[in-house]
């Protein structure tokens, strides 16, 4: 018989399988993860029978650095992802706002604070005769989202520009789209450990009351946006009401709450007028 010891524990390669994935669900069990034995599954299939990278992993994940980074990817809408440290985890609930945006035409679509890419390049993957750009501040993540774009084979479609918000954007828009920094600063240390140690701040919080990129947004969208066009945004769960009103006030119409999969308020939308 032959091991090695990783994680706190001694790891027997001659086990069966069925032994090795029960004593990887207990070690993340007992480090607070949700959904151990899918995880432990999840890891071992990209492991491909690797105990030693196995156990490796694991020790990464009960010390609860985020799956998708662990795999370097996360399956969002249709598609997968490349994720890394440098953009958001693409989440679930994100794709309310996709469903959304398809539920109309449109051509031209701005993502503002692209990420990962996965909203913009989802929804030129569903149009096939849209184009699109996606902005970032973050270099690094616009990277990400490059990868993202040659994965999906949407280099001519979809183009992507470093831009505080709209500075470097020119032109009009049928579709402005955007899932921007909305958690409040005072609420940060309540997230999870995933979320809050291991992805980038800048794109989850504005350290304040998590309200301002909705001012910038609904400010500048007018000026982008054609008459008639499209303004979406996904927020926070008890959001809605201020961010309708600011839609209100920058003078869209047709605001609607779209809800996710949970039935909570994730998005807002609205029409420009004019």
């Amino acid at each position: 018989m032959s091991g090695f010891f990783a994680a706190g524990r001694y790891w027997d390669i001659d086990r069966s399988q069925a032994d090795l994935l029960e004593q990887a669900r207990a070690r993340l069990a007992a480090a607070g993860v949700t959904d151990p034995g899918h995880e432990s599954r999840l890891i071992w299939a990209h492991v491909a029978g690797d105990v030693v990278r196995f156990a490796a992993l694991l020790d990464q994940r009960a010390a609860r650095a985020p799956l998708s980074h662990l795999l370097g990817y996360r399956d969002f809408y249709n598609h997968r992802f490349v994720v890394t440290p440098d953009v958001l985890d693409p989440r679930p609930d994100t794709e309310s706002i996709v469903v959304a945006a398809l539920e109309q035409p449109f051509a031209q679509v701005l993502d503002l604070g692209t990420g990962s890419g996965c909203i913009l390049l989802s929804l030129l993957a569903e149009r096939t005769q849209a184009r699109g750009l996606g902005v970032d501040i973050s270099d690094a993540a616009l990277a990400v989202a490059a990868r993202n774009r040659a994965a999906l084979g949407l280099d001519q479609r979809a183009d992507l520009r470093q831009s505080d918000w709209f500075s470097s954007v020119s032109g009009q828009f049928d579709l402005i789209i955007s899932n921007p920094p909305y958690i409040a600063a005072a609420e940060m240390d309540g997230l999870q450990p995933e979320v809050r140690l291991h992805e980038p701040t800048g794109a989850l919080t504005d350290h304040g009351d998590g309200l301002s990129c909705y001012r910038i947004i609904t400010a500048g969208a007018p000026t982008h946006l054609a008459p008639g066009g499209r303004l979406i945004v996904e927020i926070g769960p008890t959001q809605a009401a201020a961010v309708t009103a600011m839609f209100a006030a920058a003078g869209f119409t047709e605001l609607a709450v779209i809800a996710d999969l949970d039935g909570r308020d994730r998005g807002i939308m609205g029409i420009r007028g004019g």
